[in-house]
């Protein structure tokens, strides 16, 4: 089959050759074990994560669901926030994720600040 192309006002006679359809690719193979049954263990909160002296109230915190870096504390000691007010905003892998009010409340103390490094499970708020 021959066509015309116009290229930067040249016009151009090629000939052009039907070709059969490939087929799909296979899919990879693995070294016998299914993606599905893959588990892999969860990671426990960095030491610094724990407040010393005990075990946390888990409904009185706000956890970090990723590792990052703080890019603004929104929440402030004293405030009261709603249910999914952004309490902190992280950077991780070029992306911000806003971390919000898991529960409503008094903030009693903020832990992170704007430039830190946390890990992903690490407290970075706590209520009253």
């Amino acid at each position: 089959m021959k066509l015309k192309i116009t290229l930067d006002q040249k016009t151009y006679e090629v000939d052009v050759e039907g070709a059969e359809p490939e087929a799909p690719p296979a899919a990879p193979r693995g070294y016998g074990v299914e993606p599905a049954s893959v588990r892999l263990p969860s990671a426990p909160a960095p030491a610094a994560a724990l407040p010393t002296g005990g075990a946390v109230n888990e409904g009185k915190v706000c956890r970090s669901p990723v590792s990052g870096t703080v890019v603004r504390v929104l929440a402030q000691p004293g405030q009261t926030l709603q249910v999914g007010d952004v309490l902190v905003v992280l950077e991780a892998m070029k992306m911000e994720t806003n971390i919000t009010a898991p529960v409503s409340g008094k903030v009693a103390k903020v832990i992170v600040a704007a430039g830190e490094t946390v890990q992903s499970g690490q407290i970075v708020l706590e209520f009253e």
